[in-house]
């Protein structure tokens, strides 16, 4: 049985929905938030709702307008830009720290986390977009694990809220680079086996700033077309 202390409270569970569908772009950028929508859609109370949107607006995916209410959080190429080089900077501390301290067990998380990847990055390159959500969870949980033994707890929860704004830029725009993608997961994968954290940090990067470029190109041509 469940210990009743890890049962997410009725607010905490429309907290989660609500982030998850501002990073899945299911409320837009830009998006004014009314609160009596947000309740019936969520089923929670508007006093709920208000501490709700507070609690994300300090997160940084919504925010406040005065008398106007609450809005979802705009994006900008350069707000991208500057959550890319805060994820390169905090991820690859960690990752140095990982491949350094990390025992057998990490090694084979990485390498089960990587399999999971790999499997739902096959059905993206086939075309299947059905798939794009269990793919970033299984994105994010490879990262999660290349440098979930640097034991850096705060650097963690930090590199957690990073991920999360860098997500919804790329669900925003649907940027998957294919197998150029996978093989950057590959190359991480077997530089994590070897424990060369150098050539661990320069795939990061250039997997990082690689997906900030194919975004910034995306959203640039979604404006030509509009």
């Amino acid at each position: 049985m469940l210990d009743q202390e890890s049962i997410p409270s009725v607010g905490e569970q429309a907290y989660r929905l609500i982030r998850n569908d501002i990073i899945f772009g299911r409320l837009a950028p830009g998006a004014r938030l009314r609160l009596e929508k947000l309740r019936d859609r969520y089923k929670v109370s508007i006093t709920t709702l208000r501490e709700i949107l507070a609690r994300l607006a300090a997160d940084g995916f919504v925010r406040a307008e005065g008398q106007k209410g609450f809005a979802v959080a705009p994006v900008s190429d350069e707000d991208l830009t500057d959550i890319a080089k805060l994820r390169i900077l905090l991820e690859s501390h960690a990752l140095e720290q990982s491949f350094a301290d990390g025992d057998v067990d990490w090694e084979a998380s990485v390498v089960a986390a990587h399999h999971k990847l790999n499997v739902m990055e096959r059905k993206m390159i086939s075309g299947d977009l059905s798939v794009r959500e269990t793919w970033k969870r299984y994105d994010w949980e490879f990262h999660r694990a290349l440098i979930q033994a640097c034991g850096l707890r705060l650097l963690l929860a930090t590199h957690g809220e990073v991920f999360d704004k860098y997500l919804r830029y790329q669900m925003l725009t649907l940027t998957f680079r294919g197998e150029e993608a996978a093989r950057d997961h590959r190359d991480l994968m077997q530089a994590a086996l070897s424990r060369d954290a150098e050539a661990g940090k320069a795939i990061l990067r250039r997997h990082i700033l690689s997906g900030v470029e194919h975004s910034v190109q995306a959203r640039m041509a979604e404006r030509r077309s509009a």
